[in-house]
């Protein structure tokens, strides 16, 4: 496919990315990277380091925030605590209770109503924890100017990047501080980095069958349909299973097509369309809640 093409493709909303009928809120927040990720930062508040980077203690009847999928339930939500345009920064206690997934949604959801080219990536952070490559979601967006793909991970604001001191610009994330699924697997199939550096330190999580699952989430996802970095459906292997040979050529597979996205995006497109182990089904499982869940796209 033409790359006029593609871009157009990623500049229409997903059933994810949909504000439904909260459309003209996404529309009226900026379309400006940098303005855009100061709004999407004062939406948002990111559980786990609530209490040690903000000083906020997160109410337990809050707590499901996280599980909020699609960018419509979002604004419901953020709506319902603050009604004012996105682009008002919300106090602490205002801002809806989420993860990276959450802030790198609503940036993919804010660039295509404004007609900017973006897709949601799911990969591995090597700027939280070093050595270690942890599980993380961020926006890729087309910069028009510089006729390149960018990504920006609107999740750190000032506090993040002084706790982390992070060193490279957020906005324009270098290529070996995030690793895309496909990226990281194809690493660790080469013997380049060890798999026990991906995943999730703060839970134990890591390994190739960690990478596996964000390469089905990732290709989910460059197929517009971004979902929780928890969920879990066909083909993504059960916690620290051991890969056998037609599950690693399975993935090797899934990793060409998504490592360079442009230039596999009809075999992405349609690897995804073919494969019921592949794409989304109604229902999928909720690793957090251990439970099934449908998946409602209308929010």
């Amino acid at each position: 496919m033409k790359r006029a093409d593609i871009l157009e493709y990623y500049t229409v909303a997903g059933p994810m990315t949909s504000g439904g009928s909260h459309g003209g809120y996404l529309k009226a927040a900026p379309g400006g990277i940098r303005e855009l990720a100061e709004t999407v930062q004062h939406l948002f508040l990111y559980d786990v380091v609530a209490k040690d980077f903000y000083g906020v203690d997160v109410p337990s009847q809050r707590a499901d925030e996280i599980h909020l999928r699609s960018t419509q339930a979002l604004l419901d939500r953020i709506i319902q605590l603050d009604d004012s345009p996105l682009v008002r920064p919300r106090p602490l206690d205002k801002r809806t209770i989420g993860r990276c997934h959450h802030f790198a949604l609503m940036t993919v959801a804010v660039l295509r109503a404004h007609g900017i080219p973006a897709r949601a990536r799911c990969g591995f952070g090597a700027y939280f924890n070093p050595p270690q490559f942890e599980d993380h979601w961020v926006c890729e967006y087309w910069n028009t100017n510089e006729r390149r793909w960018v990504l920006a991970d609107t999740q750190l604001d000032a506090v993040w990047i002084e706790k982390l001191e992070v060193k490279h610009d957020v906005l324009d994330v270098p290529r070996d501080r995030f690793l895309t699924a496909a990226e990281a697997w194809k690493q660790c199939r080469l013997g380049k980095l060890d798999p026990a550096r991906f995943g999730i330190s703060f839970v134990q999580l890591h390994g190739l069958w960690f990478v596996a699952g964000s390469l089905l989430r990732d290709l989910a996802s460059v197929n517009k349909m971004e979902m929780l970095p928890w969920d879990g459906w066909g083909a993504q292997p059960e916690p620290e299973a051991k890969l056998d040979s037609s599950q690693l050529r399975f993935f090797d597979e899934i990793a060409a097509m998504t490592c360079d996205v442009d230039k596999s995006f009809d075999a992405a497109r349609k690897k995804y369309a073919e494969e019921d182990r592949l794409r989304v089904p109604q229902t999928v499982f909720n690793g957090l809640k251990q439970k099934m869940e449908t998946v409602d796209v209308s929010g």
